[in-house]
């Protein structure tokens, strides 16, 4: 309203208004560098653990590890494909880059050999002051799995501070978010200001980018457990359609857990020491949209801003969104969303203005992200379960007669 009323007024108003959104940001990305290097260790040791119960449970984390990267890789492909093929506000781009300094700040693409060569960090704690999220996270994955190498009672404690300092860093998220509803007015406002009644589509637009890419996803997995799993389609589509229910009700992959666990077991007849052990680590290691969402905000954000993105950026961003989903499933909505996106927007060299308006508009696309996630949990149980070999070490001596016909 301000932009059509009075274009000068506005103007003025953005700028008055836009400081108070970039301190929350500013307060926010505080947290950044070292949540993400605990949640990268962390998810590695948790993964390792899941691992070390038995051959069903490394199945699972390959099974997991494999549909997450297909899930990176569609978004990865299908989100700059849908986005060229919608026109895009005048003026958007500088509202967005309004008192953040412009274009400045954004990383121009490297070439492929000056990007590989700079995934692997010379100094640690230069790619951690500096924010370059990629070396960091490789670091940190260095760290997490030489972590499982030494002695235990070390390992122990030294696995104990890391998940205190995850812990101390989302109390501080959760602070900063108590003032979410001004930090984020204070950037809508100041976009909105500068682009006026436009921004509605821009944010349409989103809305619709998320949610076509988690329904493709989901769409996808009916294929995956016909020929992965070994199922027919009909049956699964009907076994499933309980949970699928719930989790687009209660937008929780945890509440639909009961639901997964009848599907699977009883009308679907996967065995049980399967379904007990596999659906869980889904629900504690595993959400297929995860990753899909981190690259499609950076892809978004790409768009806002006329940024062509790289074959390397795209892969990066994709690799980078694959690692860090695994230690950030058991993080709060609104928590998870600043935390996870920033780093895979950083990494791949754009500013993170736009996080603060995205996240108010988040609420739409959790449906089928929750959808999504429940659906993969129960492919890939099935593929566990479809291809499982019992052994009589596992599941209490689970015996052959046990595995699905």
């Amino acid at each position: 309203m301000l932009a059509n009323w009075d274009a000068a007024v506005a103007t003025r108003v953005a700028d008055s208004v836009q400081p108070i959104g970039r301190l929350w940001l500013n307060a926010l990305q505080m947290t950044v560098v070292p949540l993400v290097a605990a949640l990268v260790i962390l998810g590695v040791n948790t993964a390792r653990d899941a691992a070390a119960s038995g051959r069903t449970a490394r199945r699972a984390i390959i099974c997991f590890l494999v549909l997450l990267a297909c899930g990176a890789a569609l978004a990865a492909f299908a989100a700059p494909l849908l986005l060229s093929l919608l026109p895009r506000p005048e003026g958007l781009a500088a509202a967005l880059a309004g008192g953040s300094g412009g274009t400045a700040g954004l990383a121009v693409p490297a070439s492929f050999a000056e990007w590989f060569t700079g995934i692997i960090p010379a100094n640690a704690l230069a790619a951690a002051a500096s924010s370059a999220m990629l070396p960091l996270v490789v670091f940190a994955l260095f760290f997490g799995f030489a972590l499982t190498r030494i002695e235990p009672a070390r390992h122990a404690r030294l696995l104990e501070l890391v998940q205190a300092v995850a812990d101390v860093m989302i109390v501080i998220v959760r602070w900063v978010l108590w003032a979410a509803p001004l930090g984020v007015f204070a950037l809508v406002l100041a976009v909105c200001a500068r682009v006026g009644g436009g921004m509605l589509g821009v944010f349409g637009t989103y809305i619709g980018l998320q949610v076509a890419l988690y329904i493709a996803m989901t769409l996808l997995l009916y294929p995956i457990a016909v020929f992965a799993g070994r199922e027919r389609l009909r049956s699964f589509a009907s076994a499933i359609l309980p949970a699928q229910t719930i989790a687009a009700s209660t937008q929780s992959s945890l509440a639909s857990l009961p639901a997964m666990l009848e599907s699977a077991g009883r009308r679907l007849g996967y065995p049980l020491p399967v379904v007990s052990l596999v659906l869980p680590m889904a629900v504690s290691l595993f959400r297929i949209t995860s990753p899909m969402q981190y690259v499609g905000v950076a892809v978004f954000i790409a768009w806002a801003h006329g940024i062509d993105l790289s074959a390397a950026q795209l892969v990066a961003g994709a690799a980078l969104a694959v690692v860090i989903s695994m230690g950030s499933v058991g993080l709060p909505g609104q928590v998870s969303f600043m935390a996870t996106n920033m780093p895979v927007t950083q990494a791949m060299g754009l500013p993170v203005e736009p996080l603060g308006v995205l996240l108010a508009l988040d609420t739409i696309p959790d449906v089928f992200a929750t959808v999504g996630n429940v659906t993969a949990d129960l492919t890939a149980t099935s593929i566990v379960a479809g291809g499982r070999q019992a052994d009589p070490r596992e599941a209490g001596g689970a015996s052959e007669s046990q595995d699905r016909a």
